[in-house]
């Protein structure tokens, strides 16, 4: 325990004690120990008078013979003797050891008659509410808080000592203040506390020694928050310098998150400071609060849990309920959705709950299936519920869910580049659990992005699909990968080895998009496809392969070259995406950015860009010289994922939308050459801004924003020509002719989602 016993009894009586929070031990040890032998754990009378008295004598009562004064654990130390003695009569004095009860009352009936004495456990105590104006407990708390044991009964008894003290009454501990005891005690007495801490002085000692310590705290009628002061240096201190170090950083760190709470900080609350008024009432709606907290304790709930409050604003009713909870799998926390503040609050939106309580899973709650964690949280969030819910109404709990019937893992790996990498077959289900498509689909999914599908495909038995399917899939809701939430992870046998993907199908809406957008290059598409000629296209993000494999399937005047950076991503998706590359076809292992940088830095001379020199060339200079510069980039597709979650993107990585690359890729496209970005992200500040930079870039500017998808395409225009929104149709027909697919319904797709297309400049 490392407890410093100023009298030390012998070893046989220590060896009674192993477990101090055992009644059966404390009862041996008390009546080994005897009636008058009594035993101070530390702090004897005289190093305690000077400092302790003036404190009670402070308390508002009209006598100090009135001051109701508890002492819990009290043993059989003569500190209440020595109060009572001081004038301090009215102690109660609490011990669970009927032993020492017995013995102290009868030690003290004749000469303290007024002193009382009761078997009480100080974890439960069996008082009403502001029964008393001092608490002074001397070892008790250290005495509950080995480490083996955990902080539980510390808890409890704390928070029974909070409830029983009266306004302006003070709890004063006795301690040796390892860090462990003020890790409990300083957060308990945040909110509504004037917390002290003193020094006791120590007895003469040849050598450094542990001290006590004196935590004064009181409880004041408001739910302010102070700093904590003490009465000492760190280098005035006697003890050891293992105590006296350990008692600093204590005492630094908590003063710094006062310091934190005071300055208005993000920071975490307990479910106890809420209680007691740190943000507002609790059980009022406060349109527009957003408060982090932490929910469970060890020993009352199973885990413990980040969460976060979020009354919804004003405008966002009519509700559906009160209070909801919604759940956010491990896997999803680092999401922008749920990490960040703005995202919060879309959430909130569709909630619609006055009051959500967003949940954050970590680690520790891996093993764990959702409906113990509901089990385990239910009691945890009733206390956050308003008054105004009817106590009967259970608090509904709310999760993501993708509608997986069925899942099967097909490939696990790691890249170094990219890290874990997840190839899962699936089937999924409408909501009423009938199947909803009627074939399965392979997705590539990267766990960092945990929540998002990366690429997603159609499997067939023998890779072609004939059209009575396919126009089925296609009436269906297409699947937005980058986009779509994942499920709950279930292996179930879906796959077969005789499936595979068929590139005829485009499974991911925003493919589709990407596509819709040639229409607006179209005319220049048809011209050199009907001279035989080639469309110099660029993807810079493989994947799985799926949207070059289709562009190279259905437009075959298309030359196109794919980049690349993971080595392993071309391996995944040649293996278990059918992605195949030939003369039309090629990848380049490389940086996608230097790609492009080298490309320009190739084909174009000084400062003049690309698409102005064939602009010069084709006003008079010499046809070879223009033929030689016919390499020039006509469609540049960004369709990156990003690895660092934090800038709000996670497509693409926010190199890819730097107005310096930006203006290299220009530099880069031919003069009729088209840029397209994927850009997801659920912030509109960021698309804003990714926006307002390819203003300033581009000559022409085009948005497609999917239906009920966080996916934006954007497309810049190099050339002069405006097309007008509502020429876009028939530039559409245009690109439709050009598409040789098996399907009409793919062309009548892509043409309904040309029909979305915004001009932005």
């Amino acid at each position: 325990m490392g407890k410093k016993k100023t009298q030390q009894p012998s070893n046989d009586l220590l060896t009674t004690l192993g477990d101090f929070t055992s009644k059966e031990n404390w009862d041996s040890f008390f009546t080994i120990r005897g009636t008058d032998d009594s035993f101070e754990w530390y702090a004897e009378w005289p190093q305690l008078r000077d400092s302790l008295l003036p404190l009670l004598q402070q308390q508002p009562s009209p006598s100090s013979s009135s001051l109701q004064i508890l002492v819990p654990g009290c043993g059989n130390s003569r500190l209440s003797e020595h109060l009572y003695d001081a004038g301090f009569q009215d102690v109660t004095n609490i011990d669970f050891s009927k032993v020492v009860i017995s013995d102290m009352l009868r030690r003290n009936v004749r000469d303290r008659p007024n002193m009382r004495w009761r078997v009480m456990d100080m974890t439960q105590m069996q008082f009403m509410n502001d029964t008393f104006d001092v608490v002074l407990d001397k070892g008790g708390l250290d005495a509950l808080m080995e480490k083996e044991l955990g902080p539980k009964l510390g808890n409890q008894y704390l928070s029974e000592v909070k409830r029983v003290l009266k306004p302006r009454g003070k709890f004063i501990c006795l301690t040796l203040a390892e860090s462990h005891i003020l890790g409990l005690l300083f957060p308990k007495f945040r909110f509504g506390w004037n917390v002290s801490l003193y020094a006791l002085p120590m007895e003469p000692s040849s050598k450094p020694d542990f001290q006590t310590f004196m935590v004064v705290a009181e409880k004041e009628n408001s739910s302010e928050l102070h700093q904590i002061m003490s009465s000492f240096t760190h280098s005035s201190l006697g003890c050891n310098k293992l105590q006296a170090s350990g008692l600093h950083e204590a005492l630094e760190n908590e003063n710094r998150i006062r310091g934190e709470y005071l300055s208005g900080s993000d920071i975490l609350y307990s479910l106890e400071d809420l209680q007691l008024g740190a943000k507002g009432d609790l059980t009022k709606l406060s349109p527009g609060r957003r408060v982090q907290l932490t929910l469970g304790e060890q020993g009352d709930s199973r885990f413990s849990y980040k969460a976060v409050l979020l009354d919804a604003k004003q405008e966002a009713g009519p509700f559906s309920f009160h209070c909801g909870v919604f759940i956010v799998p491990k896997t999803r926390a680092h999401e922008w959705l749920f990490s960040s503040e703005e995202g919060q609050w879309q959430v909130v939106e569709s909630s619609k709950a006055a009051r959500l309580i967003m949940v954050l899973l970590g680690t520790i709650h891996a093993n764990a299936d959702m409906e113990d964690i509901q089990k385990d949280l239910s009691p945890l969030v009733k206390p956050l519920a308003p008054s105004d819910i009817d106590k009967g109404d259970r608090i509904p709990f709310m999760t993501a869910s993708d509608g997986i019937k069925q899942r099967d893992i097909v490939y696990q790996g790691s890249s170094s580049l990219t890290g874990p990498i997840v190839v899962e077959d699936v089937v999924y289900e409408n909501a009423d659990g009938d199947v909803n498509r009627s074939l399965p689909f392979r997705r590539l999914i990267f766990q960092r992005t945990e929540g998002l599908v990366q690429s997603e495909a159609l499997l067939t038995t023998d890779g072609d699909i004939d059209k009575s399917v396919c126009e089925t899939e296609l009436k269906k809701a297409n699947s937005s990968s980058k986009s779509k939430r994942r499920g709950a992870h279930r292996r179930n046998n879906v796959s077969s080895s005789k499936m595979k993907v068929y590139h005829g199908y485009l499974a991911s809406s925003y493919h589709t998009g990407i596509i819709s957008g040639f229409s607006l290059i179209s005319s220049y598409l048809e011209s050199v496809a009907s001279t035989g000629n080639t469309v110099k296209a660029v993807v810079i993000g493989l994947g799985a392969g799926l949207l070059p494999m289709f562009l190279h399937g259905c437009m075959q005047f298309l030359q196109i070259e794919a980049v690349e950076l993971d080595p392993i991503m071309l391996n995944l998706a040649t293996d278990y995406f059918g992605f195949t590359q030939d003369k039309r076809l090629k990848v380049h292992i490389a940086d996608g950015i230097q790609f492009v940088r080298d490309y320009r830095n190739l084909f174009v001379d000084g400062e003049t860009p690309l698409h102005k020199k064939k602009d010069a060339l084709s006003n008079g200079s010499n046809s070879s010289d223009a033929e030689g510069l016919s390499a020039g980039i006509d469609i540049l597709i960004i369709d990156v994922n990003s690895s660092d979650s934090s800038s709000g993107m996670t497509c693409p990585a926010a190199d890819f939308v730097e107005e310096s690359f930006l203006r290299t890729v220009k530099d880069t496209l031919s003069e009729q050459g088209l840029f397209v970005i994927n850009l997801v992200s659920r912030s509109p500040a960021i698309k804003d801004a990714v926006v307002s930079r390819m203003r300033e870039v581009f000559s022409h500017l085009y948005c497609l924003q999917l239906e009920g998808e966080v996916n934006l395409v954007i497309f810049g225009l190099c050339s002069d020509t405006y097309i007008k929104e509502d020429r876009i149709p028939e530039t559409t027909n245009r690109l439709e002719k050009l598409l040789k697919s098996k399907h009409p319904e793919i062309g009548q797709s892509i043409r309904d989602t040309a029909k979305k297309l915004k001009c932005i400049k």
